[in-house]
Formats: structure tokens, C-alpha cells, sequence
């Protein structure tokens, strides 16, 4: 029978706080030589403080794709002096990549580019329909062309059998 060790609540959160906390460098299996436990064991808990946490979910904790602009501007604002892990850890807090508020930063600067960029694909949508148009105008005329051509060149043949005409 084996027996299995129990942590406290304290030291619980203290690991989560140094996993979720951590640099670049370490790696999960580091942290839990590092505190000597089980890597299973930590993955557990981590497992475990993300379902605690969903299940009591603030509204900042949603998907990026579906946060107001309000939000966005928001976060924009909060982690403007923010660099590197402070970033980081800012960012997972809220469920945002770093590269997401990059983009919502280009989407607020270009926000008057948006609206030339809008009319400038409605009118490139309506030079292509003309351009469809003229090209099955062209397409037509050219078919009559050689229609016409065609005529002609039977008729002279046609005249020629009957006449006695040399072509």
C-alpha cells in the first residue's frame, strides 16, 4: 500500500505562483525538482487551479477575439509600461497574448486607414464586376466577329460554285 504525501493549501499555491511566475529558462519538471515533488503532482494542481478558475471566470477571463473595444483599449491602457515577463504574467492573468495586444494597438492606430481601406475594396468590387461585364461584351462581339467572317467567306464560296466563279 502506498502512501501518498499531503501538502498544505499554502505550499499548494505558493508552487502554482512559482510555476505560473517563472522565466523562459525553467521548465515545469525544474520547478517540481526544485520544491521536491512529483511533476505529475504539480501538473495536477495546475490542472485543478485552471478549472477553480473558470469556474469563477471574471469577464476578463474570456476569449480575446470576443472582448469590447472598450475592454481592448482598456488593456491597452493597463499594460502599456509593461515589458518582458511582467508583461507576460500580465497577460496570462487575463488570457491575452502579447501579440494579440500588439494588434489591437495597429487596429486603434489604423482605425482611419480602415475606412479608406473599406471604400477603396467596394470600389475595387465594382471595377471588377464592370470589368467582367466588358470582358463577356468583348467575348460576345468577337464570337459574332467570326461568325460574320465566316458568312462572308461562304457566300463568296457559295457564288463561286454557282457562277462558275474561280476562287
Amino acid at each position: 500500500m502506498k502512501t501518498y504525501k499531503r501538502y498544505s493549501v499554502g505550499f499548494k499555491e505558493q508552487a502554482l505562483v512559482k510555476v505560473y511566475s517563472r522565466s523562459n529558462d525553467q521548465t515545469i519538471e525544474l520547478i517540481a525538482n526544485e520544491l521536491n515533488i512529483n511533476v505529475t503532482t504539480l501538473k495536477d494542481w495546475m490542472r485543478q487551479s485552471k478549472k477553480a478558475s473558470n469556474k469563477t471566470a471574471s469577464p476578463s477571463s474570456k476569449r480575446p477575439m470576443d472582448w469590447r473595444p472598450e475592454e481592448r483599449l482598456a488593456a491597452l491602457q493597463q499594460s502599456y509600461g509593461l515589458l518582458g515577463d511582467d508583461l507576460n504574467t500580465w497577460c496570462r492573468e487575463r488570457g491575452v497574448f502579447a501579440h494579440q495586444l500588439e494588434q489591437w494597438k495597429i487596429d486603434f492606430c489604423s482605425h482611419g486607414d480602415r475606412d479608406e481601406s473599406c471604400e477603396k475594396a467596394q470600389s475595387l468590387r465594382v471595377l471588377k464586376i464592370e470589368n467582367q461585364s466588358l470582358e463577356r461584351e468583348l467575348f460576345r462581339k468577337d464570337k459574332a466577329l467570326a461568325e460574320a467572317a465566316a458568312l462572308l467567306v461562304l457566300q463568296k464560296k457559295f457564288r463561286a460554285l454557282l457562277g462558275g466563279e474561280v476562287e
